[in-house]
This record gives C-alpha cells, structure tokens and sequence, in this order.
C-alpha cells in the first residue's frame, strides 16, 4: 500500500475518532460519526484524484524520456528532493549517487611528488597467483637463460590453452620459482635497459567479436579482464551484461586520478571504444563526483557515465554496480576493468604492442619520501622502496592497507595493484588497551577524541588492538557499507555452508575490497575477507 495512502487513511480515522467524541460530548454520537465516514471519504476521493494525476505525469515523463526520479516528476516535491544537497552543474546531465555510509581513513604518508623516468627497477615478475580461476601449475614455455620481448608468452592455463600471459617487459628469465606442491610462484625477467616489444597484428575493431577475443586472449590482454562474480578470468564463450571501470579510488593513500591519467587520456579512450565491442550492454564509468572531472573522462564516448560522492568505498567499483546496475545471481556475468588496466588495453590497439607502463604511488608514513614512481606490471616491490625507508621495523603492502597482501623485498607487485603501502609492524601491545588512550587512533566509535578533527592524519601500525572474540551483532558493518546487504547475516551463511542463503543474501555481489572496510570496522576482529572468499569459491565449485 502506498505510504501516502496510508498516512491519509491514519489521519482520516483520527479526524472521525475526535469528530465523534465532540459529537457525543454534545449529544450527537450517530450524527458526529456519520459526518467522520463523509471527512474519510473525502480525503480518501482528494487522494486518489492526486495519486492518479501524479501517476499519469509519472508515465508520461517516462515516455518523452525524463528521467523521474532525477527531474522530480510529480505535482508535489518528494522530501528527498527537498532536503537532499544539490547535484553538482557538471553532473546535471549524468547519473549522480551520493553515498553517506563509509569511512575515510587518512593516513600520513600520501604521495605527492612524481618521479621523473622511470623508476630504477631491474626486476619484473607474473605470477599465476594474481589471476584466480586458473590451474596452479600452468604451463610454462619458457625457461631459465630465455630472451623474451614484453608481449611474449611465458606461460597459459592447461583448462583454457587459448589465453595466454605474456611478458611486461623484455630481457632474461631469470627465475621460476615454485610454492607448495610445486605450483609456480612467479616467472621474473631481468628487464632490459631499453624496452623491446613484441609487433602484433591489431585487428580492426569492426571485426567481429570473436576475432577480438581471439586477438586478446593471444596478445596477454586477457588477462586484464575480470569476471564478476568471483573475481575471475573471463570465459571466453559468456559474453558480459555490462562492464565497469571505476576511474578512482577512495582507499587510504590511494593514487589520484589525475596523475594516473596524464599522458594517457588518448589510450583510455581507445581501452573503453574496445571494451564497448566486447559487451551485449554498456560500458559504465564510475568518476569521482566530489570535483569537477578531467574533459578525458567526462566527454568519454561509447560509455555512460555516473558520478558517485561520499566516503570511501564510494570509489569500489563493487560498490558502483550496486548502485547502477547490480549482479543479481551467481551466474549474472559482468566485467570489470582497473582504470591503468584500461590504457595499457588501449594502448595495445593504438600502437600494436603490449606496454604495460603505469604508475604506482609508493606511500606510507615509514619512507622517507612518499612519491610517484613510473614502472612497470609486476615491479619488485624491494627495488621500488630502495634507499627509501626510514626503519626496518615495517610491513610492505601491495595495495592498500585495507585489502592488500603483505609482500617481503623480494616480492613482486600485484599483477592489479597501483600502490604499495609500507607501515609500521604493530607487535607492540598496550596495557589495558582503550581504557587508557594514549594515542590517537582511528574508529567509527567516539570513544577518542580525535573524533573532534575530521582531517586528522594516524600514523598506521598493523596492531590490531585485541584479539578474536565472539562474532556479535553491533550493527558496525551496516553504517560503513553502501550496500542493501546484510554482511553479518550473509557471514554466518557462508560459515554454514548454507548456499542459497548465501546468493540470496547478495554474495554475487560483493568481492574482498568491499566487505574489507566491515572487516576493519569489527569488534569481534573477524576475518572477513577470507570469510568471504571462501564462500564465493563454494559458490563456484558449485557452478
């Protein structure tokens, strides 16, 4: 029932309750009640001519194309449109989402300088750990004391021989090193001084759809592409409902736009025009709703655009199909794309080779000097903070502190990751905890002050201020996830193994970066995201 109807209905039996009274109060008890039936019949009549008139304006916006909800089509304002902030001018003719739920942690240690060349990196790795979905022991076709060129092949999946990871630079194989039951860790090449690249044939991008395919999944671009849900390397035969980028990032210390994309706008362009070939939908771009954006990004054509606001996650891609258009089943298959991911795409169909060029921000309160650095896919995380670090007592972050890997000096870059975040080791431990407050820290709760100073900057540590207690209900996750989920009702089902609880409870939709800000808020110190990805490799294996 609508809700204006039943207000109306409230306050017209309330209206015939006191005319009644008065009536008996005066002698008239059946006159006053008949005269309250009239008053609801009234207010019942006035309410479906308005109803009925707003509906008709409704349908006839919807037939000339408005869109309602944004122009207020109706004869009255709606309460959200009256007390809602206003939408920015640059986004009047796009779709504008203003998230409230979230939290933003600032850290010190933001990048801020950009290094000119590149960064003074000689080793370069792929790991068949960065891309689930695969076999643990591809194929290797290299070997060590091989020359490669960046775009050559080192290894492909045995399930799926037809796509093929390539080199992100040229030089030597020097490793392949292996984990537990011999799978391979990771292939690293000694880059040359001088790049040499591997000349493809670029196919025109009126061909069709499967000689596109066929051309990615040869080049090594396929493995840029990533299926939801599960976080996957796409199928070749599942065409996509949609696909999604989002153009920024809202987590700690994250890499700015801007700088991502200057030099770059031409091979962004060209990456979204060939995205477009490769979906039945649309290609949806999420950009940053709080400033005005780059012409590069907001006069992108073969896209649609949407602006989102708010705290972090708003900038998780996730986080944005929720809000434009959500993956309703496990088996509802779209696509996302890193937005760097994107132009080493673009600048393949561009110039015909497979340059994996990006930047990276290497960040954190324990360096000496924060910064850009320019480098390449699968940099060594030990080369890039070089004569950088102010102590050794630290941990280094491929990503953010949020949902990154702890990685050692001798590790490699996630294959997707734009930024490392080196902390301080947090082994130290507190005697009685938050009952005496010495330092500042950051929470969603106002049990610290620093509540009072919005942009106050923590020096992070990875403590964890206690250990894993009881997983009870608080309502914690509900306040800093922008999502109709219910992240502590959809846990528990993982934990049961109840799957048709779990797609129902919208576990399609959620990947490790969007319940990892639950994870970081929680009391009980749950591991969420490995809840999680469990549950999503159940769902899987079910498939």
């Amino acid at each position: 029932m609508n809700k204006g109807l039943k207000f109306l209905i409230v306050l017209a039996l309330q209206l015939t309750m006191i005319t009644s009274a008065s009536a008996q109060s005066a002698g008239g008890s059946t006159n006053g009640f008949v005269i309250g039936l009239i008053v609801l019949g009234v207010l019942l009549l006035v309410w479906a001519i308005i109803a009925i008139t707003d509906n008709l304006l409704q349908i006839e916006a919807g037939k000339a194309g408005i869109d309602t909800e944004k122009n207020n089509m109706g004869l009255f304002p709606s309460v959200k449109s009256v007390f809602s902030k206003n939408t920015p001018a640059f986004a009047q003719n796009d779709h504008f989402v203003r998230l409230n739920k979230g939290y933003n942690l600032r850290l010190e240690g933001e990048a801020e300088k950009v290094d000119e060349g590149n960064a003074h990196v000689t080793r370069f790795a792929v790991s068949p750990y960065d891309f689930r979905g695969i076999s643990p022991i591809p194929k290797v076709v290299v070997e060590v004391g091989d020359e490669v060129k960046a775009g050559d092949v080192l290894f492909f999946d045995k399930k799926n021989p037809d796509v093929k990871y390539t080199a992100p630079v040229s030089g030597e194989i020097v490793d392949i090193t292996r984990g537990a039951k011999r799978s391979i860790s990771n292939v690293v090449v000694l880059a040359d001084k001088e790049q040499q690249y591997a000349q493809f044939d670029v196919p025109s991008l009126d061909a069709s759809r499967e000689e596109l395919v066929d051309f990615l999944q040869a080049s090594g671009a396929w493995s840029l592409l990533n299926q939801r849900p599960f976080d996957i390397i796409p199928s070749a035969t599942a065409i996509p409902r949609n696909i999604f980028i989002s153009t920024f990032d809202t987590a700690p210390l994250a890499p700015s736009t801007h700088i991502l994309l200057d030099g770059n706008e031409e091979a962004f362009a060209k990456g979204v025009e060939v995205l477009s070939k490769l979906t039945s939908g649309k290609v949806h771009l999420g950009l940053d709703g709080k400033s005005t954006p780059s012409a590069a990004l907001s006069g992108i054509n073969n896209a649609e655009i949407h602006y989102f606001s708010g705290p972090h996650p708003a900038g998780n891609v996730g986080i944005q199909i929720h809000h434009i258009d959500p993956i309703k089943l496990c088996d509802d298959v779209v696509w996302t794309v890193d937005f760097q991911d994107a132009i080493i795409l673009g600048r393949l169909f561009k110039d015909g080779v497979y340059n994996t060029s990006k930047v990276v921000a290497v960040t954190g309160a324990e360096l000496n000097e924060p910064k850009y650095v320019k480098t390449y896919t699968g940099a060594n995380i030990g080369e890039l903070v070089k004569d950088n670090l102010a102590n050794d007592h630290i941990r280094l972050i491929s990503g953010d502190v949020y949902s990154g890997d702890k990685k050692s000096e001798d590790d490699f870059l996630g294959f997707r990751d734009n930024q490392i975040t080196v902390v301080e080791e947090g082994d130290n431990y507190e005697m009685f905890g938050w009952l005496l407050p010495i330092s500042p820290r950051p929470s969603i709760s106002n049990t610290f002050p620093n509540f009072l100073y919005p942009n106050f900057k923590f020096r992070a540590d990875t403590n964890t201020h206690g250990e894993k207690r009881a997983f009870v209900v608080t309502g914690q996750y509900e306040k800093v996830l922008p999502m109709d989920i219910y992240p502590q009702a959809l846990m528990k089902s993982i934990l049961t193994q109840d799957m048709e609880r779990m797609e129902g409870l919208g576990i399609a939709e959620l990947s490790e970066e969007d319940i990892a800000i639950c994870e970081f808020v929680c009391t009980s110190k749950t591991p969420m995201q490995q809840i999680l990805r469990d549950g999503l490799d159940m769902m899987r294996e079910q498939l």
